[in-house]
Formats: structure tokens, sequence, C-alpha cells
């Protein structure tokens, strides 16, 4: 799928570091920083069958659906399925992943909340077979 194709609100950016995705994701910077450097905000968008890997943030996220379906979880809990309008708040240091439907794309705003260990920390990618589980 072509992302130009999309309607669009903000441009495609640049495309999310491998490490941190299984498949291909485009992440937007929309504000690095705020001018306290609390918080960052950024437009991501997810292609079908994208996700990103288990992480956390030390201090919370909020996900704004502005387009397409897909899927955030919280491990050991069920999947929540994501359309246009939700809204996900995730607590600090909440192990999750967020990622895009296998037939279509998922695209969200971020608002992350900085902290002194940096906004997110990486773990393991999702497996096939835990992806899979939640369609």
């Amino acid at each position: 799928m072509n992302t130009s194709d999309q309607n669009t609100i903000f441009p495609q950016g640049n495309q999310g570091p491998a490490d941190y995705f299984t498949g291909t994701a485009w992440v937007n910077i929309l504000v690095p920083a705020d001018e306290t450097g609390t918080y960052s905000v950024g437009n991501v968008v997810f292609e079908p069958g994208c996700r990103n890997n288990w992480h956390t943030h030390a201090t919370g996220q909020i996900l704004l659906v502005t387009d397409g379906r897909g899927y955030y979880q919280k491990r050991g809990e069920q999947a929540r399925q994501l359309t246009k309008g939700d809204v996900v708040v995730i607590p600090s240091n909440v192990e999750h992943w967020h990622g895009a439907a296998s037939d279509g794309s998922l695209t969200h705003i971020v608002i992350t909340n900085n902290s002194p260990g940096g906004p997110v920390n990486w773990l393991e990618p999702v497996t096939d077979e835990e992806y899979h589980s939640v369609q």
C-alpha cells in the first residue's frame, strides 16, 4: 500500500527503524519537545501488518487514532481494536505494543511524556504468533 494515496493530515515522515518495527511504519515528529521538554508529539502511519515492538514509557503516552484500523495490547491482556476517533491513555511503565491490522493501515498521533531516561524503553519484537492471535 502506498501511504501517499491516503487522505493524510501530515506529511509521511521518515521510515521507522527496523530495530523497533515489524513491517513498515512512517514517523513524523511534529513537536520534538515542548518548551519545557516535558512532552513530544508525532504522527505515525503503520502500513498493513506493521506493529512496533513491546515497549514502555516511564511517564506514559497518549494515542489519538486519526485513520484506519489496528490494535493496542497491554502485556498479559486481551488486545483492543483501534479505529478512527479512539483515544488510548497508556499509564507509566506498562508493557504494550500497537500497530495496524493485517488488512489495512493505522494512523495515530502520539503524545509522549519525556523522562530523564528518555521517552521510550524498547523491548523485544511482537512475535507473529502474538500478532496473529489478535486478528
